[in-house]
C-alpha cells in the first residue's frame, strides 16, 4: 500500500512530457490569444483555451483537433504576420493535429503515410489496384462479355468481394479505433466523464454533423485569400460528407437485401439501395470537386502546406471513387461491366486503405475532441482549472 510519503515523492518526481517544436508554437501563441481574447466567440477553440491557465502537451493535442481551421481567427488576429507576434493559429494547430496522426497511427510505423499520402501515391494505388483486377478479369475470360443485365456476381463472385473488402474495412476501423482511443486516453483525464453524459453526447454529435465551426463564429462561414466570408467550404463539406454516408447506407441496405430478404443484386434503378447509391455519388462528384477548388484558391497562411498533397490526394480519391461509381451504373448493362466494375473496385479498395492513413483522420479524432470540450464546459470552473 502506498503511503502519503510515497505519493509526494511520486508527484515531486513528476515531469510534464515535453512539448515538439510544433506544440511549444501552439502554446506560444495560445498564451498571447489567452492574454487578448478577442477572438473569444469565434470557435470552440478560445473557449477551451480561456479554460487553461497553462499548455501541456495534452492540451495543445486536442486544442489542435478542436480547431476546424475556418481561418476566422487569422484574418481578424491583430498580431498575425507581418507582426512581430507572428501569431497564426489555423497554421499552428494544423501541424500540430498532422504530429498527432502520426503519433497515435496504429501500427505505429504506418504512421509515417501521414506525410506521404499525397495525390500521386492515392492515384498509383487506384492505378496498381485496378489494372490488377482488370487482369484477374481478363485471365478469366470475362474481360469482354455479352450484357450481363448489371449482374456483378457474373464477374467477381459475392463471397470473394465479402471477404476482400470485409478485410480492409475492418482493418480501417481497427487502425483508426485504436489510435483514436489512444488520443482520447491521453487528452482526457476521466474527469470528463462525470458530467452529463448524454447532453454532452448529443451536443458533440450535432456539432459535428452540422459543421458548426465552419461558420467562423458569426454565421457568415469562413474567411477567402481575400479576406471575403463565404460558406462554400461548409457546404461542400456536407455534400462529401452526407453523400458517402448516402452510399455507405446503400451498401447496407443492398446487404439487408442479400441476406435477409434473399434478394441478390443487381437491383432496378428505382430500388432504394440504386437511389441512395445515386444521390449519394452525385453527393461525392460536387462535394470533392468543391473542395479540390478551394484547396487550390486557400491562402497559403490559412494553413500547413506540407499537408495540401495529403488533402488533395483524399479529395480527388473520393471523387474517382464516385465518378467510377456513377459510370459502372450508368454502363452495368452493356459489354464494358467487366471493366468497369474491375476499375471502381479499385478506387473502393485503395480508398478505404489509405483512410486511416490520409486526411479523412481529421474527422475521428475531431468529433473526439468535440466530445471531449461538450464534457469539459460541464465540469465545475475548479476542475477545469485542474484545482483539488
Amino acid at each position: 500500500m502506498q503511503t502519503l510519503d510515497t505519493l509526494s515523492g511520486e508527484a515531486a518526481n513528476w515531469q510534464p512530457l515535453p512539448l515538439t517544436a510544433d506544440e511549444a508554437e501552439v502554446a506560444r501563441v495560445m498564451q498571447i490569444c489567452n492574454a487578448c481574447r478577442y477572438c473569444e466567440g469565434f470557435c470552440a477553440v478560445f473557449p477551451a483555451m480561456t479554460r487553461r491557465l497553462e499548455f501541456a502537451k495534452a492540451d495543445v493535442n486536442y486544442l489542435a483537433n478542436l480547431c476546424h481551421n475556418c481561418g476566422a481567427c487569422l484574418h481578424a488576429c491583430q498580431y498575425a504576420p507581418p507582426h512581430e507576434f507572428m501569431v497564426n493559429v489555423p497554421q499552428a494547430m494544423a501541424k500540430v493535429r498532422l504530429d498527432t496522426y502520426v503519433e497515435y497511427a496504429w501500427p505505429r510505423p504506418l504512421g509515417a503515410l501521414y506525410r506521404r499520402a499525397g495525390a500521386t501515391l492515392a492515384l498509383a494505388l487506384f492505378v496498381g489496384l485496378a489494372l490488377f483486377l482488370v487482369l484477374a478479369v481478363a485471365l478469366s475470360g470475362s474481360l469482354w462479355h455479352a450484357p450481363l443485365a448489371g449482374n456483378f456476381y457474373a464477374i467477381f463472385p459475392h463471397n470473394l468481394l465479402a471477404v476482400m473488402f470485409g478485410i480492409v474495412f475492418l482493418f480501417m476501423i481497427l487502425a483508426l479505433g485504436v489510435g483514436v482511443r489512444r488520443f482520447w486516453r491521453d487528452v482526457s483525464d476521466g474527469r470528463d466523464l462525470q458530467q452529463g453524459k448524454g447532453a454532452a453526447l448529443a451536443e458533440a454529435s450535432g456539432q459535428a454533423l452540422s459543421l458548426k465551426y465552419l461558420d467562423g463564429g458569426h454565421g457568415h462561414g469562413c474567411n477567402e485569400s481575400d479576406d471575403r466570408y463565404t460558406l462554400a467550404r461548409r457546404r461542400f463539406h456536407h455534400l462529401t460528407f452526407y453523400g458517402f454516408m448516402l452510399c455507405f447506407a446503400a451498401t447496407c441496405v443492398a446487404t439487408l437485401y442479400h441476406f435477409l430478404l434473399d434478394w441478390p443484386a443487381p437491383y432496378p434503378f428505382f430500388s432504394l439501395p440504386v437511389l441512395l447509391g445515386t444521390v449519394g455519388g452525385l453527393g461525392l462528384l460536387a462535394g470533392p470537386a468543391g473542395l479540390l477548388y478551394l484547396n487550390l484558391r486557400r491562402h497559403p497562411l490559412q494553413g500547413d502546406a506540407a499537408q495540401k498533397p495529403m488533402d488533395r490526394g483524399f479529395i480527388v480519391l473520393l471523387f474517382v471513387v464516385s465518378l467510377t461509381g456513377l459510370l459502372l451504373l450508368a454502363l452495368r448493362d452493356t459489354s464494358a461491366m467487366a471493366v468497369l466494375l474491375a476499375v471502381h473496385l479499385g478506387a473502393v479498395m485503395a480508398f478505404f486503405l489509405t483512410m486511416p492513413y490520409g486526411k479523412f483522420a481529421h474527422g475521428v479524432y475531431r468529433c473526439a475532441a468535440l466530445l471531449k470540450n461538450s464534457f469539459e464546459k460541464r465540469l465545475p470552473s475548479r476542475l477545469r482549472l485542474g484545482s483539488d
